[in-house]
């Protein structure tokens, strides 16, 4: 059936959900926070964290955490959602499920009338960069913390 879906993280996957950051290579953990962190962020700051499990049918291969109500957004580009963190496990990746994610990500923000979304990333390796690039996120040109800051009208 191949269907990509956003669950919440409970008692029953959590463990599962940490563990995917595992599964990545060196060069991907330096580009992604560990699943574990990001979770321990989300509820220091569950106002406005949505950390999710992604499924495909009923096997977990991925975490999205978005940010709902980000500050740090140009006025214009208001309402809109920060991709806080995003990462699909190695055995998955390649396979189209990072862009069928995304897709559902861009339903989401659509159904809630957001106007943009935003995300950043590493750009010391072609990887995530070129891969949110040829999705059809554009470059803003700012640097922060590190990263490459990268948007999408929607």
């Amino acid at each position: 059936m191949n269907c990509i879906s956003f669950k919440k993280i409970t008692n029953d996957n959590l463990r599962q959900i940490i563990e995917l950051s595992d599964t990545l290579d060196e060069a991907q953990r330096k580009c992604v926070a560990m699943n574990g962190n990001s979770l321990a962020q989300a509820y220091v700051n569950q106002e406005h964290a949505w950390p999710r499990a992604i499924y495909l049918d009923d096997t977990p291969i991925g975490f999205i955490m978005l940010d709902l109500t980000p500050d740090d957004i140009p006025e214009g580009d208001q309402p809109a959602i920060y991709l806080w963190r995003f990462m699909i496990a190695k055995d998955y990746q390649n396979k189209g499920y990072g862009k069928k994610s995304l897709d559902l990500l861009i339903r989401k923000c659509k159904d809630e009338n957001k106007k943009s979304l935003y995300l950043s990333c590493e750009i010391e390796n072609d990887m995530p960069y070129q891969f949110y690039i040829k999705y059809g996120f554009i470059d803003t040109g700012i640097f922060k913390d590190d990263e490459q800051s990268l948007m999408m009208k929607l």
